[in-house]
């Protein structure tokens, strides 16, 4: 299991998305014949090297799909409450990230997804709200997608909540954003589950649940539409 710096598998690249001045970094992970592409949106304290979503990036690539882990913030800004809950800013940073994807011939074709644990859940949701085109499924992992707050309302990917059975507040606040959400959705409580899913078992439950939403969304679409990115 990856634990840091250094450590990139054959099959993984270090990629920088430049925004504004700032260097984002991330891992690149195409499989042969991918046919969907999922980027992943990291909680507070977390980052591209989380051995939680390297785990459930590592199971959506055994299906297809190419991953993109990547960090939100920068160094300096990962000790920085305020950035750490800037919601606006992280979205931002997914969309950019989803767009230098659309830029690059290896991905340019690619169906996009996003995965976010916690915090990164609540960025997702409102990029998924801000720039719907090319988004085709949302994934929750413990998320707070109560912090997309009315951008709930204009989220049109289908989106799946999985919350851990024994995160009681965190069922709470998905249980309301569930209602909030007019799309396609699904809530699944992993019993037994708290909110980082150390438990044995609870983190393949998620990955497994994951990989079926997005084979539904991302490569079952692949295979019905002739997708073009935005020019």
């Amino acid at each position: 299991m990856k634990t840091g710096p250094g450590s990139l598998n054959k099959d993984e690249q270090e990629v920088v998305i430049s925004y504004e001045g700032l260097r984002l970094n991330g891992i690149l992970s195409i499989p042969k014949n991918a046919k969907g592409l999922v980027i992943f949106a990291h909680g507070s304290g977390s980052s591209r090297w989380s051995s939680r979503n390297n785990f459930v990036a590592r199971e959506l690539r055994k299906a297809g799909l190419a991953t993109l882990l990547m960090d939100l913030l920068t160094p300096d800004e990962e000790n920085d409450r305020a950035e750490v809950f800037n919601i606006e800013s992280l979205a931002q940073r997914l969309i950019v990230a989803k767009n230098w994807l659309q830029t690059q011939k290896a991905t340019r074709s690619l169906l996009v997804g996003y995965f976010g644990a916690s915090t990164g859940a609540g960025a997702a949701l409102v990029a998924a709200a801000r720039e719907p085109k090319n988004i085709f499924a949302v994934v929750s992992r413990g998320g707070r997608p109560d912090l997309a707050d009315r951008e709930l309302r204009n989220v049109k990917a289908p989106t799946l909540l999985i919350v851990g059975g024994d995160d009681d507040v965190v069922i709470d606040l998905n249980r309301q954003a569930y209602s909030e959400l007019p799309s396609q959705k699904k809530i699944e409580i992993i019993p037994g589950a708290t909110h980082l899913f150390e438990e044995p078992g609870t983190l393949e439950q998620v990955a497994a649940l994951a990989t079926r939403w997005f084979n539904n969304y991302l490569i079952s679409s692949a295979t019905t539409q002739d997708f073009r990115p935005s020019p």
